[in-house]
C-alpha cells in the first residue's frame, strides 16, 4: 500500500504528528480497511521524503491508541476496532471546573485542569470492558466490600508501595468515586469541630468541600518549602486567623498545585513532627500529579516516613488516567481505619464492580504502567516545546513549577497585574489564568502578578501558536 500523505514542510505541527493524525483520521473514516497492510517505517520514509525516526514516532503513537497493529515478522496492519471513539482534538473548556468564562473555538486555551486525551488507551480499555462482562459474572452487578474489591485495592496497595514508597496494607485502603467523595467520607471519620490548615494557594475544590461539613479551613503561607511550619506551630501569626489552632493539615508535598513546590525532607519531618505532638493531629497528604516529573528522582510520599499513623494519603486516577473515571482511593492509619468501620463502614461503595475490575486488569495487566511511561513521554515533549518557546520570556517573567507536573507559572518582573496579562492574552486569542483563583481568599493574593499555563491538553503546535499570540500581546521581544 502506498499512502499519499499532504505534509506542510514549513508549518508549525511536527512531521510525525502530521503523519499520526492524517492516518488516524484514515482509519476512523473508514478509508484505511481494518486488516489492511501498512508500509513499513522505513518505505513510508522514504516515500514521504523524511527520516525513518518521524515515521517510526507517528507508528508508534498509532500502536499505542490501539489504531495499528504490529504482526511480527510481518509488518503494521489496520487494527480492527468494533465501535471508534471521536475525540475532538481541541477541547476547549473541557474539565476546567474554576474558569467562569467561555472560551472562543479557535482559541488556544491553556488550561491547567486539561489532559491529553488522544493518548488515552481507547482499544484497550474496550477489550478489557467485553472480556469482563463476556462470561455474564452477575455477582459484579451485586453490591461488593464498602471499602471496594478486595483484588483492586491489593494492586492499589502495590502499585503505591513500588511507586510511591506508601507502607500499608489492602485494609486500610478505601476505593472512592473521586476525591470529593472521599473528602467527605474522611470528614465523618474525624468527625466534626476539626480545624483544618491548608496551604495558600491551595486545590480549592478540597477548600470548598472542607467548609461544606463545617470545617474551620485556616490559610497558611507559602515558603520555598512548602507550608510555613512557623505558622502552623503558632509561633508566627499571620493573614486573618490562628494557624496554631488545627488539628489537621492538608499538604501536597511531592508536588504542590498550584505552585510546583516539592517539600524537602527536612519540612517532611517538621511536619510529621508536629503531628506527633498532640493526640488527634494529623496529615492529609494528596499525592496529585505526582507521577509526571521530567527532571531527577521520583519524590517519595510523605506517607511512607510516618512511623506513628498520622498521614491520611488520598490519591486519584483523575490525571493519570482520564477524569471521567471517577476511581479514587483513601489510605487511612490503623487507628482512623478503626473510626472508618464504625462510623461509615456500612455506606456501600460509590464505584461499580465493573469499573473497579476494568481497572484491576488495567493495572495487574502491565497496561497502567505503559499508559504512565507513554504519557510521561507525551507530557515531557509538550512541556520541553512550551519551556523552549518560554525563552524569549525570561528577559520580562521568571518562570517556576516547571521539571514537573502539567502547568508552570509566570510571574511578570516589573508587577503587571494579572488581570491586565490575562486580558492582553484574551484580547489575543489566548486563555491563561491568574493565581488568584487559588487562594482560599483571592483579595489577599501577595502575587499578583503570576498567571498559570497548563499544557496537557494542547499540541505542540497549539503550543506554539500560543506563545507567538502571547509574545504580541505581552510585547515581548526576541
Amino acid at each position: 500500500m502506498e499512502l499519499i500523505i499532504p505534509l506542510d514542510g514549513q508549518g508549525k505541527t511536527p512531521m510525525y504528528e502530521q503523519i499520526y493524525r492524517y492516518m488516524k483520521k484514515e482509519i476512523r473514516q473508514g478509508n484505511l480497511k481494518a486488516k489492511s497492510r501498512l508500509p513499513s517505517t522505513r518505505a513510508l520514509a522514504e516515500h514521504l521524503k523524511v527520516s525513518r525516526s518521524t515515521t517510526q514516532l507517528a507508528y508508534e503513537q498509532l500502536l499505542s491508541e490501539g489504531y495499528i497493529e504490529s504482526v511480527p515478522c510481518k509488518g503494521y496492519f489496520v487494527s480492527a476496532i468494533d465501535e471508534l471513539v471521536e475525540v475532538q482534538e481541541n477541547f476547549p473548556g473541557t474539565f476546567v471546573a474554576l474558569e467562569e468564562k467561555k472560551v472562543k473555538g479557535d482559541a488556544v486555551d491553556f488550561s491547567p485542569r486539561g489532559i491529553d486525551l488522544d493518548s488515552f488507551p481507547f482499544n484497550t480499555w474496550r477489550k478489557i470492558s467485553k472480556n469482563i462482562l463476556v462470561d455474564d459474572n452477575k455477582a459484579l452487578f451485586l453490591n461488593g466490600d464498602p471499602q471496594g474489591e478486595y483484588a483492586l485495592r491489593e494492586s492499589i496497595r502495590n502499585y503505591l508501595h513500588s511507586a510511591r514508597g506508601v507502607r500499608c496494607s489492602a485494609d486500610q485502603i478505601i476505593v472512592g468515586a473521586g476525591n470529593e467523595y472521599l473528602l467527605m467520607l474522611l470528614s465523618l471519620v474525624l468527625g466534626p469541630g476539626k480545624v483544618i490548615a491548608m496551604e495558600n494557594p491551595t486545590y480549592r475544590q478540597a477548600y470548598r468541600v472542607f467548609v461544606s461539613q463545617g470545617y474551620q479551613v485556616i490559610p497558611v503561607d507559602m515558603d520555598k518549602s512548602g507550608m510555613d511550619i512557623r505558622m502552623l506551630e503558632g509561633r508566627e501569626r499571620k493573614g486573618l486567623s490562628q494557624a496554631g489552632e488545627a488539628q489537621i493539615a492538608y499538604v501536597m508535598p511531592s508536588h504542590q498545585h498550584p505552585t510546583g513546590i516539592v517539600m524537602p525532607v527536612k519540612r517532611r519531618q517538621e511536619l510529621l513532627a508536629w503531628a506527633g505532638r498532640k493526640e488527634g493531629r494529623y496529615l492529609i497528604e494528596d499525592d496529585y500529579d505526582s507521577e509526571f516529573r521530567y527532571k531527577g528522582k521520583p519524590i517519595p510520599a510523605l506517607q511512607g516516613m510516618d512511623r506513628e499513623g498520622k498521614v491520611i494519603y488520598i490519591g486519584t486516577f483523575s490525571q493519570s488516567i482520564a477524569p471521567a473515571i471517577r476511581i479514587g482511593f483513601l489510605v487511612l492509619p490503623p487507628a482512623l481505619m478503626a473510626e472508618y468501620k464504625r462510623k461509615a463502614g456500612f455506606f456501600s461503595s460509590t464505584v461499580s464492580r465493573i469499573d473497579q475490575n476494568i481497572l484491576y486488569k488495567f493495572l495487574t495487566e502491565g497496561h497502567y504502567e505503559r499508559h504512565l511511561n507513554r504519557m510521561r513521554s507525551v507530557y515531557r515533549a509538550k512541556h520541553d516545546c512550551l519551556m523552549s518557546g518560554l525563552k524569549p520570556f525570561e528577559a520580562t517573567f521568571s518562570v517556576t513549577g516547571e521539571y514537573a507536573g502539567l502547568h508552570v507559572l509566570l510571574a511578570h518582573k516589573k508587577g503587571l497585574r494579572e488581570e491586565e496579562l490575562v486580558d492582553r492574552a484574551q484580547a489575543s486569542g489566548v486563555c491563561v489564568y491568574g493565581l488568584s483563583r487559588y487562594f482560599i481568599h483571592p483579595e489577599h493574593n501577595p502575587y499578583r502578578s503570576t498567571v498559570v499555563l497548563g499544557y496537557a491538553n494542547l499540541a505542540e503546535g497549539e503550543i506554539k501558536e500560543g506563545l507567538s499570540r502571547l509574545k504580541r500581546a505581552w510585547e515581548i521581544q526576541d
